[in-house]
């Protein structure tokens, strides 16, 4: 089934990312730059809001599927960079700092297909400092989009630019603690002939 609530929310999610970044690009006359910055964390802030709430329905529902668990993954990463690219864009995140996280996610996403094929998906299942990378992550993207005074005494430019930092490194230690659970596969698979038909 292709269509039930966890994959229709995270449809929801892909589609608000056009949303997400037409906001920053209306005139003036239109949403002023505070008004600009306040809409646009709130659009990243509700899609991350359905990112937790299909996980949870699936599993409440019992409605996961191959599809939703191939297109879930797909639609994070999708908004991530696309704000990530956004706040480089306009001088809030480090362009370095951005290329990190998001070549992380293509590595790790690449890793983890080549583990499924070879039956070894669970070897690369989300680890606990994942779940710190992502908490870091969207605490640094909210905060450098809302880029706006929230509570007395607390810079979100501030904020928001150690949190990306420390998301940063995170993503690293996480690639590298993936890779080490990899290793002994990718090890194993060095010796062995392609499969017919493959080519470089």
């Amino acid at each position: 089934m292709l269509l039930n609530l966890p994959t229709t929310l995270t449809w929801i999610r892909i589609a608000l990312i056009p949303a997400f970044v037409g906001v920053y690009y209306l005139p003036i006359e239109w949403l002023s730059p505070t008004q600009q910055n306040w809409t646009g964390a709130l659009i990243f802030t509700f899609a991350a809001i359905t990112d937790w709430a299909d996980g949870f329905a699936a599993r409440r529902l019992g409605q996961t599927s191959a599809f939703g668990a191939f297109l879930d993954p797909v639609a994070d990463k999708l908004m991530v960079a696309a704000a990530l690219l956004l706040l480089v864009q306009m001088k809030r995140a480090d362009a370095v700092v951005a290329f990190v996280i998001v070549g992380r996610e293509i590595a790790v996403s690449a890793l983890r297909e080549w583990m499924a094929k070879i039956g070894q998906s669970n070897s690369v299942a989300v680890s606990t400092i994942g779940k710190f990378k992502t908490t870091a992550q969207l605490t640094a993207i909210i905060a450098l989009l809302l880029y706006e005074p929230f509570f007395p005494g607390i810079s979100t430019p501030v904020l928001g630019t150690i949190a990306l930092f420390i998301a940063a490194a995170l993503t690293l230690w996480s690639m590298f603690y993936y890779l080490k659970l990899a290793w002994p596969h990718m090890r194993d698979d060095a010796g062995k002939p392609p499969p017919a038909g493959h080519s470089d």
